[in-house]
């Protein structure tokens, strides 16, 4: 099973693909690290992005993705850009997509049987989050 992460942050959908086979994880490359949406205000942008999105999706055989959850109100509140990249990951077809919110993550994190390091696993450090997102959709 092949698990993208996701960490909306800005304009960014930061991206790790996951990959789990024979009880084993993997961390394909992908050419890109993150998809950035221009000027949210216009439609023709925000397809431009799905279409981007869907086509990474397409191209890596991604059987799910997992996108970690930002507040709606409060300090820490996400964005109307995000919410958009949020929403235009969410309607593309076929695609099973969940959001997942910290504190499971952190739970998840604690409790895996799995260690990971993460300086090991060759991603940049901004991608941490996003990789943790998808690394624990894995575990129950």
């Amino acid at each position: 099973m092949r698990v993208c992460g996701v960490e909306i942050k800005g304009d960014d959908a930061i991206i790790c693909l996951v990959a789990l086979e024979n009880n084993l994880y993997d961390i394909p490359y992908m050419r890109v690290p993150k998809i950035s949406l221009q000027k949210g205000t216009d439609a023709e942008n925000i397809r431009k992005f799905q279409f981007t999105f869907a086509k990474l999706v397409e191209d890596y055989k991604i059987d799910a993705v997992v996108i970690k959850e930002r507040a709606t109100k409060g300090k820490f509140a996400g964005g109307s850009q995000g919410f958009k990249i949020e929403a235009a990951i969410q309607l593309i077809d076929d695609l099973q997509v969940d959001l997942v919110r910290a504190n499971v993550i952190n739970e998840k994190l604690k409790k895996s049987q799995v260690s990971i390091d993460f300086r090991d696993t060759g991603l940049k450090q901004y991608q941490q989050a996003a990789f943790e997102t998808a690394f624990t959709s894995f575990n129950p």
